[in-house]
């Protein structure tokens, strides 16, 4: 069963189920989770705890016999079992398996904890057996514009509040680092009393802990979003990221979109444009606004930029890559739509 993560806190107060699954992309998120289920465990008699690591070397028998270890005790048991790498190997997949086929009555529980996991481990067998097995959670930072809203309900918790303008500081000042939003909001609960915190106060406290990607580069040139582009180059540029990545992810969005407006020109529809660029399902959205906004000579334009910083990055022109980029990023975000 899978369960959403906001409501772990009410599931844990009824009798607990024979199998956790807590996989994801945030540490602090997987790592709270854990928590909670330990001690709702604690709270319901499970009193002894075996944690097993699936590392390297790692034998799977001992997953059984830590289940059969419960006679020894008569007590109740949680195996706490840790796959760093989410992929068990072919041994491990069995083992996982034939421990849910085993589960049964309320002395064992088990709670697994993985990483963020692609979508052919999700497919595996064993995988499946363990979300069938008991509850499962997906685990995964929320995206920037449901940021402010995941900020508020942690001021919450310590009885604080923040005008929206607030929380949107906060958000932006801690995108792709909760461990450090953590933190700060810690911090905000430390230095001001309960109550209705001011954008002059969480401006004062909170420090500039956010961190980039070129993914998210890549979402911000899709979406048109020109302030954003700017702001991740910034970050970009201050994490010192080699600039051939942040040049790949520019020129390969300018060559995709290329690409369909070419399929569209010659009298494709946009889906079999897509087909052709090998962008399937929800993917689709964004590239269908951008190649609404860029046009043929533009995105020529900016290959033919792609290419001057190519020279620049290598020594052989003069110039300034990171303004160079914020110029290709500002002309593949335009505004102006055409016909697609």
């Amino acid at each position: 069963m899978q369960l959403r993560p906001d409501n772990l806190a009410e599931h844990l107060k009824q009798p607990l189920a024979p199998l956790y699954l807590l996989h994801g992309d945030e540490p602090l998120l997987v790592l709270e989770a854990a928590d909670a289920i330990r001690a709702a465990a604690r709270a319901q008699g499970y009193d002894e705890r075996e944690v097993l690591v699936a590392g390297a070397g790692f034998r799977w028998e001992q997953l059984a016999q830590a289940g059969g270890n419960l006679s020894l005790f008569g007590g109740k048991l949680l195996i706490d079992l840790r796959i760093p790498t989410g992929k068990p190997g072919r041994d491990g997949g069995e083992a996982l398996q034939r421990h849910c086929e085993k589960l049964a009555g309320g002395d064992v529980l088990t709670l697994v904890t993985l990483p963020q996991l692609d979508w052919q481990t999700r497919k595996a067998a064993w995988f499946t057996a363990l979300v069938n097995a008991g509850v499962a959670l997906d685990l995964n930072a929320p995206p920037l514009h449901l940021l402010p809203d995941w900020v508020a309900m942690r001021l919450a918790r310590q009885r604080q509040s923040a005008p929206p303008e607030a929380l949107a500081f906060i958000a932006a000042h801690v995108e792709g680092n909760l461990l450090a939003a953590h933190q700060e909001i810690q911090k905000l609960g430390l230095l001001y009393p309960v109550g209705v915190l001011t954008l002059e106060q969480v401006q004062e406290a909170v420090l500039d802990v956010a961190r980039f990607d070129v993914d998210k580069l890549r979402a911000a040139l899709l979406a048109g979003d020109a302030p954003r582009c700017a702001r991740l180059l910034e970050g970009l540029r201050a994490e010192d990221t080699a600039p051939p990545l942040v040049l790949w992810a520019l020129a390969q969005e300018a060559r995709t979109l290329a690409q369909l407006r070419a399929q569209l020109e010659q009298g494709a529809s946009f889906d079999a444009a897509c087909a052709a660029a090998k962008i399937f399902g929800p993917r689709q959205g964004p590239y269908r606004n951008a190649a609404q906004r860029c046009s043929t000579p533009l995105l020529r334009a900016a290959l033919l930029q792609a290419a001057r910083i190519d020279r620049m990055i290598k020594g052989l022109a003069r110039g300034d890559q990171w303004d160079e980029f914020l110029q290709l990023a500002l002309r593949l975000t335009q505004t102006r739509k055409i016909a697609a």
